[in-house]
């Protein structure tokens, strides 16, 4: 698979787009947590941080999000959902990994957290990240560039 990916600024227009994606890649996991799986619950999760979210663009076509939020000192990782037709084709792991490198490059650290019932935990140990802590629910995950 060829990985020419383009990002582009969320716009209002992309709400129902984000909804939908959220909704199909968090659902179950969620579920798995106890979490809520209203339409309410997830267009608030859509709507946090709005302005910091980025559709990713494959061949022309919206297939996830990447909601980042780079710091001084670090790049926090906030949310990173690719759709489910395409996940296990490296793409998450390709935008990780560009992530990974501009953070090395400028000396900052790179954060994230998961889900503790989320098997992309193992992608995220697998790139180098360790987790600092966590809660009920998820693990909080970083590198640390110095």
């Amino acid at each position: 698979m060829n990985l020419q990916l383009e990002y582009r600024k969320a716009q209002e227009n992309d709400v129902e787009f984000l909804l939908n994606l959220r909704m199909k890649t968090m659902t179950e996991h969620y579920q798995n947590s106890n979490l809520p799986t209203t339409k309410e619950y997830t267009l608030k999760r859509v709507l946090y941080q709005f302005e910091k979210a980025h559709i990713i663009i494959l061949d022309c076509q919206p297939i996830g999000l990447l909601k980042i939020d780079r710091r001084t000192d670090e790049i926090e990782v906030m949310q990173l959902q690719i759709d489910p037709n395409l996940q296990g084709k490296g793409i998450g792991q390709a935008i990780l990994q560009d992530i990974i490198a501009e953070a090395s490059l400028t000396g900052k650290s790179v954060s994230l957290s998961v889900l503790k019932t989320n098997k992309a935990q193992k992608l995220y140990s697998d790139l180098g990240f360790t987790i600092i802590g966590e809660d009920e629910h998820s693990y909080f995950m970083k590198i640390i560039f110095q």
